[in-house]
Order: structure tokens, then C-alpha cells, then sequence
């Protein structure tokens, strides 16, 4: 209810992988969930793991970190995941953190708007990886949508 994000239907993670493949998986299939996501997270890679999803296309999705919840020093700070990671770059939050993020809006930007970004830095000698991270950021849509668009022929 604090989160005033949408909860009708949600998807709890708990804890996420550390490190590697699976990790990578879990943050796509967060990227891509069009329903709120709820996990824990550790203070120390609250950061990280905002940068992460920002990376992947996910930087203007509504977020909220909810610390030490039902506790005398709760905490809840709102946002979009992007300004949430720029704000604890720098700042090193203590206790239990959960973070929930958003559903992912339906894309508002065409295929074609994509693809033309996308051939565009291909064009410039952007490696499809480089090109399909890039335009996801910029345009807020799937990186798995940007690098199959990236990995078509010209």
C-alpha cells in the first residue's frame, strides 16, 4: 500500500542471484514483466542493481525502495528507477531494503522508431551489443527488441 504502485497483480523475486547468467536472466525477465516486480536487495548492491535495470531498458520505470519497513527509522523514497540509482550512488542506506518496481508501460515508441535508431549507430560502427544497449536506454524499450532489431540486415 505504501508503495502506491499497482498491486492487483505482482511478482515477488526474494533475493536475487549474485552474480552471472542467472542473475542476468532475472534482471530481463524484470525488464520485461508487465506487472510490478517486489524483491529484496541488499544495502551494499541497492546501486548496482538500480544501474542494472537501467541498463537494460528499464530506467523509466516507476520505482520505490522501501527501507526498514514497520520500524522506527522506515523510510520510503519514490521515483524512477534512474533517479533512484543516481541518488544512491552516493548514498549508503542501511537495514532491510525492498524495492518494487513499476509495470513496464506498453512500448509508446513504433518498431520502426527503434529499428531507424538502432541501423542508425549500427551505420556509425556501433556493434549490434553496443547499439541494441544504447537505444534500449534511450528509448526506454526491451533490449531483447532492440538487439534482434540490431542483428537484422540493412
Amino acid at each position: 500500500m505504501t508503495s502506491a504502485l499497482d498491486l492487483d497483480r505482482f511478482t515477488f523475486f526474494g533475493f536475487l542471484t549474485r552474480s552471472g547468467g542467472e542473475r542476468r536472466r532475472e534482471l530481463d525477465e524484470i525488464t520485461e514483466l508487465r506487472h510490478t516486480v517486489v524483491l529484496y536487495e541488499s544495502p551494499n548492491r541497492l546501486a548496482d542493481t538500480l544501474g542494472e535495470l537501467e541498463q537494460r531498458g528499464g530506467g523509466s520505470r516507476i520505482a520505490v525502495v522501501a527501507r526498514e519497513m514497520t520500524k522506527q527509522f522506515e523510510e520510503v523514497r519514490r521515483g524512477t528507477v534512474s533517479t533512484l540509482r543516481a541518488y544512491y550512488q552516493d548514498r549508503h542506506p542501511r537495514g532491510e531494503i525492498v524495492l518494487m518496481i513499476g509495470a513496464a508501460a506498453d512500448v509508446v515508441v513504433g518498431e520502426a522508431e527503434v529499428r531507424e535508431r538502432v541501423m542508425a549507430l549500427r551505420a556509425s560502427g556501433a556493434s549490434a551489443r553496443d547499439a541494441a544497449a544504447q537505444v534500449a536506454a534511450e528509448l526506454g524499450v526491451s533490449k531483447k527488441l532492440t538487439y534482434r532489431l540490431a542483428m537484422e540486415k540493412e
